[in-house]
């Protein structure tokens, strides 16, 4: 895994449910989606959970679809026209696949790396954007109401004060329940 996710995307393992649902969607080993994919992902969970809402793999994917990865076999997620939720988390990433660490199962956790491929595949999961028509009557709402907040929300400004909840009160706003 390339140290860069965990340094500057503050992931952490284990997974959660939700970042393993999405990489066995996809069809993809842990590094072979991009920083930035990676971000998008860390970023929209901080945003649902700031607002309390149970975090899918298809209210992601109502927003965010995976794209062709090519010849380097990068996953990327790029938001949907007219659905865009999320700045770029940076515009270049140069020399993060030179610094990289090995994740492997402890005794503790022997299923941490279980439901998604280990080793890069050559042709992932590809998902094109889900409809509303493909959500289940909670999930629309949930999109309905990010939808709503009619802004982009900039992906380093969530990561950075994922733990401060005055600015992310200030900053985001608050829930009405849904």
């Amino acid at each position: 895994m390339y140290s860069t996710i965990f340094q500057w995307i503050k992931l952490r393992l284990p997974f959660t449910g939700f970042e393993r649902a999405l990489l066995t969607e996809v069809y993809v080993a842990l590094a072979q989606p991009h920083p930035n994919s990676w971000a998008i992902v860390r970023a929209f969970a901080i945003l649902c959970n700031h607002f309390g809402h149970t975090l899918s793999v298809d209210i992601f994917l109502y927003f965010f679809e995976a794209k062709n990865p090519g010849k380097r076999l990068w996953l990327s997620f790029n938001g949907v026209a007219g659905r865009v939720l999320l700045t770029l988390f940076q515009q270049s990433y140069k020399g993060f696949r030179k610094k990289f660490f090995k994740v492997c199962c402890s005794v503790h956790n022997p299923t941490l790396l279980d439901g998604f491929p280990l080793y890069w595949v050559e042709k992932p999961g590809l998902k094109k954007p889900k409809s509303l028509e493909d959500l289940s009557p909670r999930d629309r709402e949930v999109c309905g109401f990010l939808s709503s907040l009619g802004a982009m929300f900039n992906i380093a400004d969530l990561i950075k004060n994922e733990f401060h909840p005055k600015f992310m009160k200030a900053h985001i706003g608050t829930c009405p329940c849904l």
